[in-house]
């Protein structure tokens, strides 16, 4: 995927989105793409790493269970990587438990989103991270 820059010397306000099932991947760059962010997406924590060492976006939104790894294993790589350790990462699970949640935030992510998201929560945590970037 070619990143699409919005004006000439502004990065792209981009969004990496790793989620193991494609429909929600494909929803929520649906919805990310409808409030004008460019979408990456990745389907393991593998891919999730080399696109985010490769692409450098703004924002990555980790679903936890992953096939290869967990979203938590793939947190803390990234974060222990000089490249990619400033992108806020937050995480996405259907898992309830607070022990998921600290698990989550003792990585290094940001935040802790519980599914399903509503597409509002997810536009105003997105806007949230990136705007408050620039």
């Amino acid at each position: 995927m070619q990143l699409v820059m919005k004006n000439p010397g502004e990065m792209a306000r981009t969004v990496l989105i790793v989620d193991d099932h494609e429909h929600l991947r494909q929803i929520l760059a649906l919805v990310l793409r409808y409030a004008g962010y460019e979408t990456l997406e990745a389907g393991t924590g593998n891919q999730a790493v080399a696109t985010a060492v490769s692409a450098q976006p703004s924002l990555i939104l980790m679903d936890l269970d992953l096939p290869d790894m967990t979203g938590i294993d793939t947190a803390k790589i990234l974060k222990k990587n000089p490249n990619t350790a400033k992108i806020p990462i937050v995480a996405c699970s259907a898992s309830s438990g607070w022990e998921w949640r600290e698990a989550a935030l003792r990585a290094g992510m940001s935040d802790y989103l519980q599914k399903p998201i509503q597409t509002s929560v997810i536009k105003a945590i997105v806007d949230k991270f990136i705007l408050r970037e620039n």
